[in-house]
């Protein structure tokens, strides 16, 4: 799952990066108004961390922004403001969540779970499509009540097709979902291809129906 921060604070955003990224996100930095909003015009985003203070522009401003180009992201402000009509405000033009500075990394981590599993799993913990089960929780896999075994990539993968389906999604769309924007920087289709070839095989062969399509020339998709 890929995460964008915006927040002047250097420091604190490296924290942040640090903790998050453990935790299996992929993280991107965005210091100005101006940086992000270029990531946000160029990128989708499952999640978006944001101050309203930024030093060259109105934080309010890029809330309607993402809103703009990315309607599916999830958004939690992160601020010193702690008015009570601050968070109003932020919740009414759009955000998910308001979480005041200083705070608790586990309790941020727990908030970006909530909103994305709110957002793209239907706020729910356990994931059921036929004979396949996911549990977000625990990261595992079941197919017939069977464990099956995937790679971090080949999880993040599956998660994003069960978030995404009946979508065809580009080879270069799933690279930047597990390579953050060094997608592109180098070849990555091959790199891609050999997950989603592996994920395929695993599937398979414990028995899961075939939901991954190829879609020729223009890349995958999750049909039900």
């Amino acid at each position: 799952m890929k995460l964008l921060i915006i927040d002047g604070d250097l420091a604190l955003s490296q924290v942040m990066i640090s903790y998050l990224s453990a935790g299996n996100y992929i993280c991107e930095y965005a210091n100005n108004y101006h940086r992000a909003l270029a990531k946000i015009e160029m990128y989708a985003y499952d999640c978006i961390l944001m101050d309203l203070v930024l030093p060259d522009g109105d934080g309010n401003k890029l809330l309607e922004a993402i809103k703009t180009y990315n309607k599916e992201t999830g958004i939690i402000i992160i601020s010193e403001k702690t008015d009570y009509t601050d968070k109003i405000s932020a919740l009414h033009q759009g955000a998910d969540d308001y979480v005041t500075k200083p705070f608790h990394l586990p309790e941020l981590s727990a908030r970006i779970f909530s909103v994305i599993r709110r957002r793209k799993y239907d706020n729910c913990n356990i994931i059921r499509q036929e004979e396949l089960t996911i549990d977000l929780l625990a990261k595992t896999v079941q197919i017939n009540n069977t464990p099956v075994i995937l790679t971090r990539k080949e999880f993040d993968l599956l998660l994003y097709f069960l978030g995404n389906k009946n979508k065809v999604l580009s080879k270069h769309e799933l690279a930047e979902q597990l390579s953050g924007d060094i997608a592109g920087m180098r070849d990555d289709n091959n790199v891609i291809y050999a997950h989603i070839k592996n994920l395929k095989k695993k599937l398979h062969e414990a028995g899961a129906g075939s939901y991954l399509k190829t879609i020729y020339a223009t890349g995958y998709k999750w049909e039900v």
